[in-house]
This record gives structure tokens, C-alpha cells and sequence, in this order.
């Protein structure tokens, strides 16, 4: 099961959603896009995964603050210890940074890249902010794979459009330019063809008395 929640912050809605336990985590892990941003509380605290989704050509530095702040009292009101703790760390990442490995278990991640991984401070919960979000709550069991192979078909037809479109558009672009070439051959030649001679005005250098 998938718990899914809007951040009515920004408009449109932002999508946030964590998996009900440790075993819809690791599905979410290994099945997760890659604008999605994962969400967890630091100081080696468990607690829920977190996700929210990206909207096209936004990345991790460009998410609002408030859509941020919404996202890391979802995680920590979704941690045992973390909820009861002032001042605790909410690590962020995006999802491509998440690496998993054999020897893990259920839910636990490490990084690609320690450096890639933002942290934000949580003074305190604030009860109206996760309050709101509950409100927007809804479950359901998606289909985790179907969606991300449905994701990718369609960039991939996007991709061929845009290879598409690039060709059109070099092709329109060669033509014109051939088009501008005839034409400054044709104008080179009507001035040729008004170019005169001394024969051509009667002026032969033989007719003299």
C-alpha cells in the first residue's frame, strides 16, 4: 500500500508519498522515477520514505521552502523517535542518488554520492501543517513497475519527437539557406548583365578616321 498526500502550498498541488511499511519502501526504492526526491530523518532515526515528485523542468534546488517544510514534517510525524525530538535533521535527496545493495535490509539505503545529499533542520512539528496534509490523504497499491515502464515509454516517445522536430528543423534551415544562396547567385548575374563595354555602345577602338 502507497499513501499519497498533496502539498496544496503551491499551485498546482505538489505529490508527496511514502509506502505503508519497510517492504512498500523497498518497491518504491527500486521502482522510484527519476524526478523523484527522497525524504528521510537523519541522526540514524528511522522513519518513513518520503517522496515527492518533481514537476517537469524543476529540479532539487528549485523546490519551493514551503513545499520542503511540508515534506520533512510528513517525515517526521512519521517517525517513532524523530516525532518526539525537537531540532532533528531531515535528509534529502534525489531518488538516482539512493543505492541499494544485497546485504541491506528491507528499507535501508546508502548513496551514490554523500554529497549530493541535502539536510534541513526541524525545529519542532507543527501539528496545523501535518494536519492539513492528512486531510489530502488517500491510499492505494499501484502497480510500482507498470508506472515507471508507462513513465519511461512516454519519454522515450518524447525523445523521437524531439529527434523529430531537430531534423525538421535542420532541413528547414538547409533550405533557406540554399534558397538565400540561389538568390545572391541570381542577383550577382542581372548585375553582370548590366555591365557595359565600350562595344557594347558603339565605341569599337577600329572605328576611328
Amino acid at each position: 500500500m502507497v499513501f499519497y498526500f498533496k502539498s496544496n502550498v503551491v499551485d498546482p498541488p505538489a505529490l508527496l508519498y511514502m509506502g505503508k511499511d519497510k517492504h512498500e519502501n523497498e518497491e518504491l526504492i527500486k521502482w522510484g522515477w527519476p524526478e523523484d526526491v527522497w525524504f528521510h530523518v537523519g541522526d540514524n532515526l528511522s522513519s518513513a520514505h518520503v517522496y515527492l515528485r518533481l514537476e517537469k523542468g524543476q529540479t532539487i534546488d528549485t523546490i519551493p521552502t514551503s513545499v520542503l517544510n511540508d515534506a520533512a514534517q510528513l517525515v517526521k510525524a512519521n517517525s517513532i523517535q524523530g516525532n518526539k525530538l525537537n531540532n532533528i535533521d531531515i535528509n534529502y535527496t534525489m531518488w538516482q542518488n539512493l543505492k541499494k545493495t544485497a546485504d541491506m535490509e528491507a528499507g535501508q539505503v546508502a548513496y551514490h554520492n554523500e554529497k549530493a545529499v541535502k539536510k534541513m533542520r526541524v525545529e519542532k512539528r507543527i501539528n496545523y501543517v501535518v494536519n492539513r496534509l492528512g486531510r489530502t490523504k488517500t491510499e492505494d497499491y499501484p502497480d510500482l513497475r507498470l508506472q515507471r515502464e508507462q513513465r519511461d515509454a512516454l519519454e522515450r516517445e518524447e525523445q523521437k519527437a524531439e529527434v523529430r522536430r531537430q531534423k525538421e528543423l535542420e532541413k528547414k534551415l538547409e533550405k533557406e539557406k540554399q534558397q538565400e544562396q540561389e538568390l545572391r547567385n541570381y542577383t550577382s548575374l542581372l548585375q553582370a548583365d548590366k555591365m557595359t563595354s565600350n562595344y557594347d555602345n558603339g565605341n569599337e577602338s577600329d572605328n576611328f578616321w
